[in-house]
């Protein structure tokens, strides 16, 4: 099984785009979602389409993703649950490790989230970046489906 293994937290400031790159347009979209399971579509740059399937909540998950033409993708977000999530992930070296940084468009901004991924949970307790403010794993609010189905979370603060 695909295990990923992922802590997310809130931007406090700004000061990560001197590092990152220009990034990638997302749109995605959710199939399926209940607690601790669900059923994706995200295309990439208007590119390419992943369909993802997630078990699981916190820090790590069993992660799976296929590829989907692009044309099936278009044609399922009619299918969808929730808002369509628009965003651009951005990516910065950090050490060892790559920050993915979302930045919301929509009705989710202005929200900015980043993720890092780690190869073990031992690993996952490595330096952060000054960037980051509070951490949101364990916030079921802050992932993704959450946001799709639910807006905003109600404690959420923009800086």
């Amino acid at each position: 099984m695909a295990i990923e293994i992922e802590r997310r937290f809130l931007i406090k400031d700004e000061s990560w785009r001197a590092e990152a790159d220009g990034g990638v347009a997302i749109r995605q979209f959710y199939l399926a979602a209940r607690p601790g399971f669900s059923t994706r579509v995200r295309v990439r740059d208007e590119a390419e389409a992943l369909l993802t399937l997630k078990a699981g909540s916190g820090l790590t998950r069993h992660e799976f993703e296929y590829p989907v033409p692009l044309e099936d993708a278009r044609g399922l977000e009619a299918s969808c649950m929730g808002a369509v999530i628009e965003k651009r992930r951005h990516k910065l070296a950090f050490g060892r490790h790559t920050v993915e940084i979302d930045v919301f468009a929509g009705a989710l901004a202005p929200l900015v989230l980043a993720e890092i991924e780690y190869a073990t949970e031992e690993e996952s307790d490595a330096e952060l970046p000054a960037f980051l403010g509070r951490e949101v794993t364990h916030d079921g609010a802050y992932n993704n489906a959450a946001l799709a189905l639910n807006g905003l979370p109600a404690d959420f603060r923009p800086r």
